[in-house]
């Protein structure tokens, strides 16, 4: 895969660990259904401590901390405290993490669901985002994501291969490109070679998918509580 080509009309790229991107999924899938169309769904795993630094909490108090000043410490705590504000306006429970997880082979799921079993994306984003966020998956366990393919109704028989073979090379090939190519964070959007960042474009991703008839929307978020 190249990071800013698709046959879809749209690239969505997320990530199971982002606060940010869990907040943004039912949005974009409430989008895709409007416009009837297929959007093309790959993950970006996010190397965290590369740039925020790392920590692990028990009960709520930090334990171990490498790389984080108090700058960093309250923009994180910001950035929960904006993601949650969305998440409860969806009626979701966003839990702040307690470590800094490898969301890889949950995110390798993503890529197994879009080859085998297209239609089901929905029902794995939800299997795995949603439980996830109120702290009760492990998704580095292999095992468990293969219970979230199945809770989704997607076949799991040779998805622990693929995701430390066959999928896990694709993966990190992937992975490998973002920064070259301009891509930072999740979720990110990718309409026409053109970069988007962040879930307040998708007004404007609905009007240019739309046929851009009229004025451009402001750049916004929308939610409609549920």
């Amino acid at each position: 895969m190249k990071p800013l080509e698709s046959d879809a009309p749209l690239i969505v790229y997320v990530d199971v660990k982002s606060p940010y991107a869990f907040v943004a999924i039912r949005p974009i899938l409430a989008l895709e259904k409007e416009l009837g169309l297929t959007f093309d769904w790959r993950p970006l795993t996010l190397d965290i401590p590369s740039y925020l630094g790392s920590a692990e909490k028990k009960k709520g108090k930090v334990v171990a901390s490498e790389g984080r000043s108090q700058k960093t410490w309250n923009a994180i705590r910001y950035s929960y405290r904006d993601a949650r504000r969305y998440a409860e306006r969806q009626g979701l429970v966003l839990k702040g993490t307690e470590k800094i997880w490898d969301s890889s082979i949950a995110n390798i799921g993503i890529m197994w669901v879009t080859q085998t079993a297209r239609n089901r994306l929905e029902n794995y984003l939800e299997a795995v985002y949603t439980p996830f966020w109120r702290r009760e998956l492990d998704i580095e366990d292999v095992s468990v994501v293969e219970s979230c393919l199945e809770t989704a109704g997607v076949a799991s028989d040779g998805f622990a291969e693929y995701a430390l073979g066959g999928g896990r090379a694709a993966h990190d090939a992937l992975q490998a490109q973002f920064h070259p190519a301009g891509i930072y964070g999740v979720p990110t959007f990718v309409i026409d070679g053109e970069i988007l960042f962040g879930r307040e474009h998708i007004p404007w991703i609905r009007w240019k998918l739309s046929g851009s008839a009229g004025n451009a929307p402001d750049i916004a978020y929308e939610i409609t509580p549920c």
